[in-house]
């Protein structure tokens, strides 16, 4: 099937007067000793200069990074500039001194908005997330379709017209395909959907459930659940299908694989315990062992951070919460209530599905360290099941 959807960027953005590195790593120190430190900490900025889509999107961007738009007089980062007939940015601190001064050439106003934010946050030493990709499932009716999307929900377009239902998007290393489950033919089966040319070809379709295809990050293997031995249970095989390994053999239902970024091991649910609960089993075969997650019960939906730091997963504790641990294990740190988390390269940002507003899935977008979220722009129908490009 053919599909338009391309992951071509458009051209990237000419900088025409920038401050020299050294000076920027010692404003961002200086920064740093001026209190933020704390990432729970929301980090006061202003906007001048600003207008229309320009002004809507640089709020949006900077807000899911975990700034706060306030007057001048309370900001401790000032953002002035202009956006006809390109984006053109400035940043000072309280003190005016220079730490930005930039101009946008190249490309739409909407990525020259995007590299501006990404520019402001890495002031902060943080990593910036506005030129990445999702995906997620839209459910209109009895079907429901895979789209790709940028990371807050524009530019959305559908990979998928199978008519029937599709789910579990997960995007393979270098973002040019995804895998996700289609009922096409009839059964729950394993696509790999090449975004570029639209083809794709089945990739699990044996007797039973195929689902929740979780590519390693090495893009050497796949996890996936498979029924094909009686329950669900955690597989591995390489990328070309060879080498199909079974890891886990209960009567319970496991799912949703994740991948360590070391891609050694794999984090996964299982009812085993009678209680949806986490364990972790080496991707090449041995004895599992669960992971700790004190303060929450019945956990599913598990997903490892890109530093390896942090797994953040889903607990229903009489409603669906989004929380995390440690990956080593530990307490539980409920943050946001919702489900189908997934986290962003910056191994912050969590997207994730809020609960539902009149039966209507809503995709949102979770700053962790200081709870601040954002919905992103919605696709008509029901949004669930994110996942992002790393």
């Amino acid at each position: 099937m053919k599909s338009n959807y391309s992951t071509s960027h458009l051209s990237a953005c000419v900088p025409l007067l920038i401050l020299p590195l050294a000076l920027k790593l010692a404003a961002a120190e200086s920064l740093k000793v001026t209190g933020l430190a704390d990432p729970s900490q929301l980090i006061p900025i202003s906007l001048e200069g600003y207008s229309g889509e320009v002004l809507s999107a640089l709020k949006f961007d900077l807000e899911v990074a975990g700034l706060k738009i306030t007057r001048v007089d309370e900001a401790l980062l000032q953002v002035s500039g202009s956006n006809n007939p390109h984006v053109i940015g400035r940043v000072t601190d309280r003190n005016r001194t220079s730490l930005l001064a930039k101009e946008y050439a190249g490309g739409s106003a909407q990525l020259q908005t995007q590299t501006l934010a990404d520019d402001i946050v890495a002031l902060l030493r943080r990593q910036g997330i506005d030129r990445t990709k999702i995906a997620f499932k839209v459910l209109t009716g009895q079907n429901s379709e895979i789209y790709v999307a940028d990371y807050d929900g524009h530019n959305a377009v559908a990979v998928t017209q199978d008519h029937t239902l599709t789910r579990d998007p997960a995007w393979a290393p270098g973002r040019r395909a995804l895998y996700y489950t289609s009922y096409k033919a009839g059964n729950p089966d394993i696509y790999l959907h090449d975004l570029q040319s639209g083809a794709r070809r089945a990739f699990a379709r044996y007797p039973g459930l195929n689902t929740g295809a979780a590519p390693s990050p090495d893009g050497r293997r796949v996890a996936l659940v498979l029924s094909k031995g009686g329950s669900p249970d955690i597989y591995v095989c390489d990328a070309d299908n060879a080498n199909l390994k079974q890891l886990t053999k209960t009567k319970e239902a496991e799912s949703s694989p994740c991948w360590s970024p070391d891609s050694r091991w794999i984090c996964y649910s299982s009812r085993e315990q009678g209680k949806s609960a986490l364990f972790l089993v080496s991707a090449d075969g041995g004895a599992k062992r669960p992971l700790s997650t004190v303060g929450a019960i019945n956990c599913t939906e598990p997903d490892w951070s890109p530093d390896g730091k942090t797994i953040v997963f889903t607990a229903n504790m009489g409603g669906f919460q989004i929380c995390t641990v440690p990956a080593t294990g530990g307490s539980a740190t409920p943050l946001v209530a919702g489900e189908d988390p997934a986290w962003a390269p910056n191994s912050r940002t969590v997207i994730f599905t809020r609960n539902r507003v009149n039966g209507r899935g809503v995709v949102s977008l979770l700053d962790v360290p200081t709870k601040q979220t954002k919905d992103i722009q919605q696709t008509s129908g029901s949004c669930s099941q994110p996942s992002w490009a790393k």
